[in-house]
């Protein structure tokens, strides 16, 4: 569904992608780990035409969109969610997932995607009227989440969704992530420095290292790698 081929991407002259090969497959769940810096998030950014890459392609359901304007790419059926949440906070809760239906005109459709995601996440519902800046972390994670939803996405990008968040919230975000891609039958491409949730919840994972893609397996296989295990799990 989503392809990544030999793709170089700089941040002027810093090499951050160095020819990168990465694929997702339709209904899969796929996990990019590494260290902080290691070029996980511009991985994101050059998937979504944010930071273009200088060279190679990326390709959605076989279009090349490597050089697209980011909201064409979320109209042919990407969005991301991008680290730090970044909701907007002086919109309420209700006004942030109308401005994830943005590019939708199907009045029916989004009263009952807004229905599901509040099925989600039931205190987002609690505080429909409850301007987004006022809520705590881990619920702006839950609207940033719904807030992608909204567009109905084929493929969910998710930067670092796990991110200043107590472990409880952590494990809660991550189930309903699971349960989206089943339920929802929703692609999902997580990009996250917590490996081991990362890989628990993968089909398939990568590791990355200085802008390059060291490693790939299944999410199952990569946990029990040893260099996986020593330089990303602690073990």
């Amino acid at each position: 569904m989503l392809s990544l081929k030999n793709v170089h991407t700089y941040y002027g002259n810093i090499h951050a992608l160095k020819g990168i090969d990465i694929e997702v497959n339709e209904g899969e769940v796929i996990s990019l780990i590494g260290a902080n810096g290691a070029g996980k998030s511009t991985t994101l950014m050059t998937t979504c035409g944010v930071v273009p890459a200088k060279k190679g392609t990326v390709e959605f359901k076989g279009q090349d969109i490597t050089h697209m304007p980011t909201d064409d790419i979320v109209k042919l059926g990407i969005c991301q969610v991008p680290e730090g949440r970044r909701i907007f906070p002086h919109l309420t809760v209700a006004e942030n997932l109308d401005m994830g239906a943005f590019l939708r005109n199907d009045k029916a459709g989004i009263a009952e995607d807004i229905e599901y995601v509040y099925g989600l996440f039931p205190i987002l519902a609690e505080r429909k009227n409850q301007a987004g800046g006022t809520l705590s972390g881990g619920e702006q994670q839950m609207l940033a989440i719904s807030r992608a939803l909204m567009s109905r996405p084929n493929v969910l990008l998710l930067d670092e969704p796990s991110l200043g968040l107590a472990p409880i919230i952590v494990k809660q975000i991550f189930d309903i992530i699971k349960k989206i891609n089943v339920e929802h039958k929703t692609t999902i491409f997580i990009v996250e420095q917590n490996a081991n949730l990362a890989l628990k919840a993968a089909h398939r994972g990568y590791v990355m290292e200085n802008g390059a893609i060291t490693m790939t397996d299944t999410g199952e296989n990569l946990l029990a790698n040893e260099d996986v295990k020593k330089a990303y799990l602690g073990i």
